[in-house]
């Protein structure tokens, strides 16, 4: 009982806190469902109206807003695929394979984790132009499968791994590969899947990168359809909120279900021992 009452004031901060994180997404729900001139009226609406299918028909036939939730979800999980395996070998031949300058290699790629995006924008443009890529889908997923974060991540959850179970498998007999696959990338299970939840999650916010990409409006994906909703003399609020609350449930959905995975996959090398 003393313990509870001790501990009352973290659980008030807490619950305070989760009250004030969650008044945005509530707004959202509230917006979606009111016509945009509604939302500047005084007072603000503070219940739910009745003009959600009618925002949301608005939505569909100014973004054809399922396609782009297909354009989303394809590029979303094509590129989360790879870039997990991506990082996840580059990491283990950092972790235990030892040749010469791999300290140096490392650092490189802790290296670009430091080089904001914004400085790669204009010369990635040009190599994806030289090679007809502008406006397709390997130019969003291509350029950017060797993720620094992903391959320090996969990197850490490798180290620890007995360096004397990888000899036994091949003394046995077995491949590089399937070392690495029957072997060693179980283990690191909570980890990958970590890191292929905090990569999905980008990649469907991403938005600078596939707006310089994608010319063709059967193409965009979430962030870019939704921008086109922004005109120079009227924006459409309801509709963006109507828009960035289905483009959030998905990944609502995603974390609520693996939540467990990207927690232990985080924390799993924070105990040694």
């Amino acid at each position: 009982m003393i313990a509870t009452l001790q501990r009352l004031p973290v659980y008030l901060v807490l619950a305070a806190g989760a009250v004030l994180s969650i008044i945005p997404f509530l707004w959202m729900v509230i917006a979606s469902t009111h016509t945009t001139s509604s939302l500047f009226a005084s007072p603000l609406p503070l219940l739910p109206g009745g003009e959600f299918w009618t925002n949301l028909a608005r939505l569909q036939a100014e973004t054809n807003f399922g396609q782009v939730m297909v354009n989303s979800l394809v590029v979303a999980v094509v590129y989360t695929f790879f870039s997990a395996i991506v990082s996840a070998m580059c990491g283990y031949g950092l972790a235990k394979f030892r040749f010469r300058g791999r300290g140096l290699v490392l650092g490189a790629v802790l290296l670009t984790m430091m080089i904001p995006m914004q400085v790669l924008l204009v010369p990635l443009f040009q190599m994806m132009a030289s090679l007809g890529w502008v406006d397709s889908y390997q130019a969003l997923i291509l350029p950017f499968l060797a993720n620094a974060f992903g391959i320090f991540l996969m990197r850490q959850a490798f180290t620890e791994f007995p360096d004397s179970l990888i000899e036994s498998a091949r003394i046995d007999g077995a491949s590089e590969l399937k070392t690495f696959y029957r072997i060693v990338l179980p283990v690191a299970r909570p980890q990958l899947a970590a890191l292929m939840i905090y990569t999905l999650i980008s990649q469907w916010n991403s938005f600078i990168w596939p707006l310089l990409m994608l010319n063709s409006e059967d193409k965009y994906t979430l962030p870019v359809a939704l921008n086109t909703m922004i005109g120079l003399s009227r924006v459409d609020y309801s509709g963006l909120m109507l828009g960035s609350l289905l483009a959030t449930l998905p990944l609502l959905i995603v974390f609520v279900v693996f939540q467990k995975q990207f927690v232990s996959g985080l924390m799993g090398g924070a105990v040694k021992g």
